[in-house]
């Protein structure tokens, strides 16, 4: 990479733009908040984009004690009201496995009679521009072209929780049903970042609509108040993973960011996620551990997936890939787990999440599957700290103090605690085993709970494709070819 920066330009990102301020933000309450608050300073336009929304949903549950109505359309309708400049924009996938499933929005209407139903200055639309079978798997809020959210968590229901993560928990509880604790992480930023990631939401908008918006420059403030900058003046990068139309090549720079992040690494390599689906990425760690001197890997990822078909095509390439991971750890450095609460309830992890020793962390939509490398849209953000800079030593505190952070949440312990056995060890891995007990900890996956006949659905270009596929009736005839053969 050009001046050894992992950070590249057309490489493994999109663009390198400065923040003023830059905040990562651990699990969803906490991400609700203050995305409504900065929309409270919203005085020109709101940007929305994502994969899933639900106009029931409550921004603050308990005490609520930020301005306006509390469940997302109340809130957005009461903004118009008090700001008649005000427009706001909410862009959605489609969800486009088949196209039978163009309506399932609304339950009745196509996507191109949707597009047409948005009021004088909120405007709804949903994205069916992608490949058949592909999703807009984004999450990016952007108010004023000020202020922009990125990370893994729709504004939708089942996913807020505090990073307490009780066992029991009244609050969570959408239309009388009770979900489970959930792991999200997201970061916001101002400046030049947040301004590039507007532009993303209007070339979306622009490609979903054939409608353009123009840039936006404000003069007020819009950084919502209760949270705190982790960084100022710091360079993020934007990467997306963005699949081949007819007048675009694919875009695959979270991938290009992933596997050198991989590379890079020297000590640990941290990951949280929803799946461990990507062989390519597999292959990149399993090389890593089969190194003498190389780095300890450590990876947080759900017990189960939350539906069949998942756990049926996911979890099954999981435990394949697992086998690859036990295969090549050769010096004992791997860890993989799933975090439980008090009482040994599973929690739901649901972050992206990649960290390279003390040097890069990336946040954002991507998910460890092949769809997210090539064939789904996603957006990322990542920040570095250049080897051996003194003006990057913040960097680098942030980096290691947000990897930090998460696991001693997931372990139960505090902060403080996690760093101190990280110091007396020298080895991450061997930090996090040291802190595993029991009550709120995290568990090892081991190969006797992977164990056992794979489903077909494991690592099939039918559910999980890393590029639009040359014929996917093809691929459909071969899944169909293999469910016939099975006993």
């Amino acid at each position: 990479m050009p001046d050894d920066r992992l950070l590249s330009p057309g490489l493994t990102c999109w663009r390198v733009a400065q923040a003023g301020q830059f905040a990562p933000i651990v699990d969803g309450a906490d991400y609700f908040r203050h995305v409504k608050e900065t929309m409270l300073r919203a005085r020109h336009r709101i940007m929305l984009i994502g994969w899933d929304f639900d106009v029931r949903v409550d921004f603050e549950l308990g005490e609520k004690t930020l301005r306006g109505p509390n469940q997302l359309a109340a809130f957005l309708h009461w903004l118009l009201w008090k700001r008649p400049s005000l427009r706001i924009y909410m862009l959605r996938s489609n969800l486009r496995l088949l196209p039978a499933f163009d309506g399932m929005w609304y339950g009745v209407a196509p996507v191109s009679l949707v597009n047409q139903l948005s009021a004088k200055r909120l405007h709804l639309a949903m994205d069916g521009a992608h490949p058949l079978g592909a999703v807009h798997h984004q999450k990016i809020v952007v108010v004023d072209d000020a202020v922009a959210f990125c990370g893994g968590i729709d504004l939708t229901i089942d996913r807020w929780d505090t990073s307490d993560h009780l066992r029991e928990n009244p609050l969570r509880k959408t239309r009388g049903r009770e979900y489970g604790p959930r792991h999200e992480v997201a970061a916001a930023m101002d400046g030049e970042a947040a301004r590039a990631l507007g532009e993303q939401a209007r070339e979306r908008w622009q490609t979903a609509t054939g409608r353009s918006l123009p840039a936006i420059n404000v003069e007020h403030t819009v950084w919502p108040y209760r949270l705190k900058p982790a960084l100022r003046e710091v360079d993020v990068a934007i990467a997306r993973t963005l699949p081949t139309l007819e007048s675009r090549d694919e875009v695959r720079e979270v991938e290009a960011l992933n596997l050198a992040a991989i590379a890079a690494a020297r000590h640990a390599i941290y990951l949280e996620n929803q799946y461990l689906a990507a062989r390519d990425l597999v292959n990149a760690l399993a090389r890593r551990l089969r190194e003498p001197d190389g780095p300890d890997v450590v990876i947080v990822l759900p017990r189960s997936s939350e539906s069949r078909l998942e756990q049926e095509a996911m979890d099954s390439a999981r435990a394949r890939l697992l086998q690859v991971l036990w295969a090549a750890d050769e010096h004992g450095r791997l860890g993989v787990y799933w975090p439980v609460t008090e009482g040994a309830r599973p929690v739901y992890v649901h972050s992206k999440i990649v960290v390279s020793d003390d040097r890069l962390l990336r946040i954002g939509s991507s998910n460890l599957n092949n769809r997210s490398l090539g064939f789904d849209s996603e957006c990322d953000v990542a920040i570095e700290a250049r080897p051996d800079v003194e003006g990057d030593d913040e960097v680098r505190r942030v980096i290691a103090g947000m990897r930090n952070r998460l696991v001693s949440e997931h372990l139960g312990v505090s902060q403080d605690a996690f760093e101190a056995a990280l110091a007396e060890r020298k080895s991450f891995f061997e930090a996090v085993e040291s802190l595993r007990g029991s009550g709120r900890t995290l568990r090892k996956f081991t190969r006797h709970m992977v164990s056992g006949e794979m489903s077909l659905l494991a690592e099939n270009d039918f559910m999980d494709p890393d590029h639009v596929p040359r014929s996917l009736s093809a691929s459909l005839q071969r899944f169909i070819a293999g469910l016939a053969q099975r006993p």
